[in-house]
């Protein structure tokens, strides 16, 4: 199977996108077409770890796609799709599940963060949902995932059960005349400027959609005047910007902000401040409203035009599944004659 530098990476659709999806993540899908062979995923199935409406899960799942879409990602140069349409992903998860260890998905902190105090009544899929995570990355052979910190450590189990899997069948693996290292060590892809994007209300909080306050994300549907009213009332302290970036870590605002606007101009926080080091935040902050709104808008509207036509937007979902589900397919048959299984 011929390999290639092949990016993979995936949105869950749940809730509302806002800034931090963006700029944590599809800013950069469209960022990276130019350089790899990009496969892009609405993780839909991951979504239903915890329940989902499915009047709702529907309408997220287009407009994740929709904003793949608007903010540059070309669905006929590359693959965007909806991860439940090719069943070769959780096809795979299963025989990942018998690969890796217990332990290590003990060791997950995201689980042990979502799963609360109550983690007896958390669904099975909530727990073992990095092994389809690993399975949604290895059923492509992807070289390359793009990732923020707090997703570092299901990167990393990827890579442990890519390497087990290829030990434990090692014989069968060249048995089948096939690459030693027939699961590749993808690699991680970290961001620059704001891969944590922080609420607007307190600094110390990650931008969620499960913020109870809509005024601690700009939302991608947000319209102009919406996002411009939720960084003017923004958290500050009562200081001007500093002139040097490690001023700016103790004073979680003004790092969240500075970090924001490094992140839509393409600068670094350094460069932010020195244009703006020592100017009061009111400054400051119509400036982050003018870069935002010239940014923004125009994916917002671009987004809606997609959403009004929702027949185009699972067209463009369906033929990326075809596209994907050629590949996983593929690497699916390998597993399955590596295993010992007798397929069709």
């Amino acid at each position: 199977m011929q390999m290639s530098q092949r990016v993979f990476s995936g949105v869950q659709p749940t809730g509302n996108l806002h800034l931090g999806n963006y700029l944590g993540a599809i800013k950069r899908f469209a960022e990276m077409q130019s350089g790899y062979d990009c496969i892009y995923c609405v993780v839909d199935m991951h979504a239903i770890t915890v329940w989902q409406d499915p009047a709702e899960l529907r309408r997220s799942i287009r407009e994740v796609a929709a904003a793949f879409l608007a903010a540059g990602v070309d669905g006929e140069k590359n693959i965007v799709f909806n991860q439940s349409q090719v069943p070769q992903h959780a096809e795979l998860a299963w025989v990942l599940n018998c690969v890796a260890r217990l332990g290590w998905l003990n060791r997950m902190t995201q689980f042990k963060e979502k799963a609360g105090k109550d983690r007896e009544n958390a669904s099975v899929g909530l727990y073992a949902y990095p092994n389809l995570m690993a399975a949604d990355i290895l059923v492509y052979r992807a070289t390359h995932v793009p990732v923020g910190e707090d997703q570092k450590q299901h990167l990393e189990l990827a890579r442990d059960i890519a390497q087990k899997f290829n030990n434990d069948f090692a014989a069968s693996i060249a048995a089948n005349g096939l690459a030693e290292k027939f699961f590749p060590q993808p690699e991680p892809l970290i961001a620059g400027p704001a891969t944590r994007v922080m609420s607007l209300r307190d600094g110390a909080k990650k931008m969620s959609k499960s913020d109870p306050s809509d005024a601690s994300r700009i939302n991608l549907t947000d319209s102009a005047d919406q996002i411009a009213a939720k960084i003017r009332k923004a958290k500050t302290d009562p200081l001007p910007l500093p002139d040097a970036v490690e001023e700016l870590k103790a004073r979680p605002e003004a790092d969240n902000l500075v970090g924001i606007y490094a992140a839509l101009s393409d600068a670094d926080p350094a460069a932010v401040l020195g244009e703006f080091g020592g100017a009061q935040f009111s400054q400051f902050k119509q400036a982050l409203v003018d870069l935002a709104v010239a940014k923004l808008a125009p994916i917002n509207a671009e987004m809606q035009r997609l959403l009004a036509d929702p027949a185009h937007v699972e067209r463009v979902l369906g033929d990326g599944a075809a596209r994907a589900e050629a590949i996983a397919s593929e690497t699916m048959n390998h597993v399955k004659d590596i295993v010992g299984f007798i397929r069709r």
